[in-house]
């Protein structure tokens, strides 16, 4: 194949394999082999609700570009087991190629238990329309014909070598390196540096050198025999040397280093998907490195500080309701606190989110959307808890809501939320969701020097209270954000309680008092509309004067910002309004980004177009379009782009509903 017919760093990957079979272990391999490699990453990780068996699999874009979400296309297809051909040989692209495993070849659809009945029907149905029979091979034959090229790699000789190399006396003892095998045969086919993925094996395989080793020695067999199976592959990965500095990491890891840069001190959690990611990486870090010289001169001298060590407390609770109502507990004695949980475990919490509105305690809660209603589809991925963040309790309960929709916001939004919790003495619901959480990638390291930690209106030390002049935790000639003593403070004795209260915190029901209180809360809440700047409250991208523009929020945002890079490409003059806070909404700053645009296309994934609602509640602006997915499977820019291209040569139906997912 003449060079200049190649296609060089940038492509897509797939593996797939039964779940507990070391996909997520193979793809974070493929993954950091690429970035140190100098090239830029997105990854895409689907799995069953289940601990084992299920059909799971990780998709990885590598690029020298911009990549900020996934394709429907796939270029390799790295599988060891029959169900992945079975269920993505179709979303190889006709210059792609499927490396397999050729005993497997006789294996039929109805040997797969894990293949539902709808897919085992599409699947004979596609095979039998072309005159074929119902096995890998005839799937594989069907891909072939399209000019797919085929790699067989025989994973059970290549470990029989690898045991025979390092003595191993049962096979099953490395039976899991097939899924390293198959990473390796994909390095391979493309050419890419062998080194690189030895370092990914040391990033994987931390402090087990001999397992390392055992590794690469099994990749490299299948590297060389890939490499010599097909020479003239059309795609390639190539070094590129001299990058700057990047972050690899998932949406939940960046969200915990947010709070964590931010000064949280104290996080509670209860295990649910996909929210748990965050606090069991917490946990593994609950030590941290600080320079006693940038203490305070109080605490540069305590011994902890001269051995460079500080921590934070991470506790799994019982339940949500104790998460909740313990995390609000730390906030009352000055700790920097959260919790973190996904839609059922957040319904649990509504009573002691309520207790902390009408107590006015910062406490963060950091809501990791997924699938509902009830429990749903536990691991797979929607945005439907919108409107639930926004009102759930009972009352008026104002709480602050911001949305994240990429990595590096994750962070920034892992800080700003503390902040604004301990400014504000409220709530704060930090929307993630299961794409944000489980997908990973490469950014450039963030420059957050821009942050300062805020807490807010405390008490100062020294403070003038006294018996005659007593300390009113709820004061209203202070407010609307009255001085906050932090529990055990001298001569700041206050009361809490979930009932309306005076200004020391006392039980009542007098209406004037009543009035002033709800009125105190919400005044808050204003106050925060009017001080947060508008850079933190929406984000705008492309034209100003676009006649289309895009409304949407969180995680879509990749997928939109890939598609519209296409969309300008061509000159069409589209524009991107991402809501950043939902509560207190920017009604202004919406407003005057959508009353110019002729078309007004809302894109969001879940079923009733939730953000469009709410921006016709507070704007009297409605969408003229909308464009969800709700199947469980994020947004690809490659729909998303087909869906806009349709809404702008106006052959698009008011609401399009996007499908395309395994």
């Amino acid at each position: 194949m003449p060079p200049g017919s190649r296609k060089v760093n940038d492509l897509s990957w797939m593996i797939g394999g039964p779940q507990g079979s070391g996909v997520d272990s193979a793809a974070n391999a493929f993954a950091r082999g690429c970035a140190h490699g100098g090239l830029n990453i997105f990854g895409k990780r689907e799995y069953y609700s289940n601990i084992m068996g299920e059909h799971s699999y990780f998709a990885v874009r590598a690029t020298t570009g911009t990549v900020r979400s996934h394709v429907d296309v796939v270029n390799i297809l790295a599988s060891f087991d029959a169900e992945t051909v079975f269920r993505h040989a179709r979303d190889v692209s006709d210059d792609g190629a499927i490396i397999y495993d050729p005993s497997l070849g006789s294996t039929k659809v109805a040997d797969v238990p894990t293949i539902d009945r709808r897919a085992s029907s599409d699947l004979r149905a596609y095979l039998n329309g072309r005159g074929l029979g119902e096995t890998v091979n005839d799937m594989l034959t069907a891909a072939k014909q399209r000019g797919i090229a085929l790699v067989p790699v025989p994973f059970h000789d290549l470990l029989e070598q690898v045991a025979e190399e390092f003595k191993v006396d049962q096979l099953s003892k490395i039976a899991r390196m097939i899924n390293m095998l198959a990473v390796g045969a994909s390095f391979g086919a493309l050419r890419f540096d062998f080194g690189m993925l030895e370092k990914a094996l040391e990033d994987v395989f931390r402090a087990k050198a001999a397992v390392v080793r055992m590794n690469a020695a099994g990749a490299r067999r299948a590297y060389d025999l890939a490499a010599t199976l097909e020479p003239d592959f059309r795609y390639r990965l190539e070094h590129v040397p001299g990058q700057p500095p990047k972050l690899f990491l998932s949406g939940s890891q960046a969200t915990a280093l947010g709070k964590l840069y931010g000064g949280l001190r104290f996080q509670t959690y209860y295990p649910i998907t996909p929210a748990s990611d965050e606090s069991e990486y917490l946990e593994a870090n609950e030590i941290l490195d600080v320079d006693a010289r940038s203490l305070p001169p109080e605490t540069s001298d305590s011994t902890f500080a001269k051995e460079k060590g500080a921590s934070i407390l991470v506790v799994q609770t019982e339940d949500e309701i104790a998460a909740v109502t313990m995390a609000t507990g730390a906030a009352l004695t000055g700790a920097r606190s959260a919790t973190a949980t996904s839609g059922p475990g957040f319904s649990l919490m509504m009573e002691g989110i309520g207790w902390a509105s009408i107590n006015e305690v910062p406490v963060v809660i950091t809501l990791y959307q997924r699938a509902g209603p009830s429990t749903g589809m536990p691991t797979r991925h929607e945005q439907g808890d919108l409107r639930f963040a926004l009102h759930a309790g009972h009352g008026d309960s104002p709480r602050i809501l911001l949305a994240s929709g990429d990595f590096e916001e994750c962070i920034r939004d892992g800080f700003r939320s503390l902040n604004f919790a301990e400014r504000y003495q409220m709530p704060v619901i930090h929307l993630v969701d299961k794409a944000l959480a489980n997908n990973s990638g490469t950014i450039p390291l963030p420059r957050l020097s821009d942050l300062r930690i805020d807490r807010g209106n405390l008490v100062p030390d020294g403070h003038a209270y006294s018996e005659e002049s007593p300390y009113k935790r709820f004061d209203f000639d202070k407010g609307p954000m009255s001085p906050r003593a932090v529990i055990g403070t001298e001569n700041t004795i206050f009361w809490n309680t979930g009932d309306e209260h005076d200004e020391l915190g006392h039980i009542t029901e007098d209406v004037v008092l009543r009035n002033k209180m709800m009125e105190k809360r919400d005044a808050k809440l204003q106050l925060a509309g009017r001080e947060i700047p508008d850079d933190e409250k929406i984000n705008y991208f492309g034209p100003r004067d676009a006649e289309t523009v895009i409304v949407s929020w969180g995680s879509t945002k990749g997928a939109i910002l890939d598609a519209l890079d296409r969309l300008w490409a061509a000159k069409q003059k589209i524009g991107f309004l991402q809501i950043r806070l939902i509560s207190p909404f920017p009604t202004s700053a919406v407003a005057g980004v959508l009353e110019k645009a002729e078309t007004r296309v809302d894109v969001e994934m879940n079923y009733s177009a939730q953000l469009a609602g709410i921006v016709r509640e507070q704007t009297g602006i409605a969408m003229t379009h909308t464009i969800v997915k709700y199947n469980g499977r994020p947004m690809s820019s490659s729909e998303l782009f087909d869906a806009l291209t349709a809404v702008h040569l106006g052959k698009a139906e008011p609401r399009t509903v996007l499908t395309h997912g395994a």
